[in-house]
């Protein structure tokens, strides 16, 4: 029964925003689609609509948190490049299961100039189809125990002003990232 709610789930176009069960098995996005309408929640802890968010060209980061060093390396690789990306156009903005007290302190300490959001509860993640599950124990802390038990598959995906999805980046392998000198070819040639 669930498989075949699955089925017309997908077949009517409706996201049944589930946790896959591993990285491998995740369901994202593509090319084409909509960046769905979700509230995620600013470094001030306020929530704010995706649809305010990414009202203009986007270069979305969707990492799995400050503690992970492969994600902090892409965020200081987005910003060493932020300049280029923003005369082209277009917004840097990163989401993670992080709390916004966490985010905070990766804004702080990578000195990072663009914006940061947390997806603690995971409906965004889930949303784009990117959620997989993992031991929520582990992810208690950062998420300040809003994490239902999931991270996100790290993805980059830049987004047209009306949200629409233009390209995309997606690897299961965490340790696998996509560069800013071919992020900035990719950009230049949209």
């Amino acid at each position: 029964m669930k498989k075949l709610l699955f089925i017309l789930l997908a077949i009517s176009g409706i996201s049944s925003a589930q946790i896959a069960e591993t990285a491998e098995a995740i369901s994202p996005l593509l090319i084409g689609e909509k960046i769905p309408n979700q509230n995620l929640i600013s470094v001030d802890d306020k929530a704010v609509a995706t649809t305010e968010i990414f009202n203009k060209k986007t270069v979305l980061i969707v990492y799995r948190g400050g503690w992970c060093p492969y994600c902090n390396a892409q965020l200081m690789d987005m910003q060493e490049i932020e300049s280029q990306i923003l005369a082209l156009g277009y917004q840097i903005v990163a989401v993670s299961p992080d709390s916004p007290k966490f985010l905070k302190e990766t804004t702080t300490e990578d000195k990072l100039n663009y914006q940061l959001f947390s997806d603690s509860d995971g409906k965004f993640s889930q949303a784009l189809g990117i959620a997989f599950k993992r031991d929520k124990p582990k992810l208690d802390k950062y998420s300040e125990g809003k994490n239902p038990g999931f991270l996100p598959v790290p993805t980059v995906y830049v987004l047209d002003a009306n949200r629409e999805i233009e390209f995309m980046y997606i690897n299961p392998n965490y340790s696998k990232r996509l560069k800013g000198d071919l992020l900035l070819s990719v950009l230049k040639n949209l």
